[in-house]
Parts: structure tokens; C-alpha cells; sequence
């Protein structure tokens, strides 16, 4: 061998190229699922702040003018509150059930109790 001999051949670097780019599709997908999770993430922790303010509302005196629409953090959401008579004559159960406009699924729905003689939504 002489001194010239030493380094890479074409072919070695070819495979270490081509190992470097499966390595790198990979690191890519993983990356890409893992941003979707996070935003998966977000969006039910958005829904959830919006059912928790919609639940307090409706045991607010003014909680039959509620809207049926709700704007947070810049995203549209369909919310839905439901109250029906409970068990205690003195309590109203109340449902909320937040969706992303245009989805059909509620992302969040959180059950709750106010009195019975507020107005209903």
C-alpha cells in the first residue's frame, strides 16, 4: 500500500451516504409524529380551557345568552352545553361538550352542577 491508498473509496462513501440518508428519512418521519402529537396536545388542552370557562359561565346569571361559538387562542369552537334536573331537586347537571369547528367529535366534554333556579342555556 502506498500512501495514496488511505482514504475512502467511492463505494465506501456511496454507503455511508446512503446510510446517512435512511437514517435521516427516519429522523424525519419520527419528528413529523411526534409534531402532530404536540398539536394533538394542544388543541384538547385548548378544548378543555374552553369547556372549563363555558362550565363556569352557565352557572352565571346571563348563562342563557351564551354563544354557540367560542374563539381561543385563534381557533373556531363549536361548544354545546346541555342542562337537565339532577337526583337534588336543588341541582342542575350541566354538560359541556367543546368541538373544532368543522369536526363532528367532541374534543372535550366536562359534566358540572349549578342551582336549579338559574336560567337554563
Amino acid at each position: 500500500m502506498t500512501e495514496h491508498d488511505t482514504g475512502f473509496t467511492l463505494i465506501e462513501a456511496l454507503v455511508a451516504m446512503a446510510v446517512l440518508a435512511v437514517a435521516s428519512a427516519g429522523l424525519i418521519r419520527a419528528t413529523s409524529a411526534h409534531i402532530d402529537l404536540i398539536r394533538g396536545v394542544e388543541a384538547r388542552t385548548i378544548a378543555g380551557w374552553v369547556a372549563e370557562n363555558r362550565l363556569v359561565e352557565a352557572t352565571l346569571p346571563a348563562a342563557a345568552t351564551l354563544p354557540a361559538t367560542v374563539t381561543m387562542l385563534g381557533r373556531a369552537w363549536q361548544v354545546t352545553t346541555t342542562a337537565k334536573p339532577s337526583d337534588d331537586p336543588d341541582l342542575a347537571a350541566i354538560t359541556v361538550s367543546v368541538t373544532p369547528q368543522g369536526a363532528t367529535q367532541p374534543m372535550a366534554t366536562l359534566r358540572g352542577f349549578r342551582d336549579a333556579r338559574s336560567i337554563a342555556p
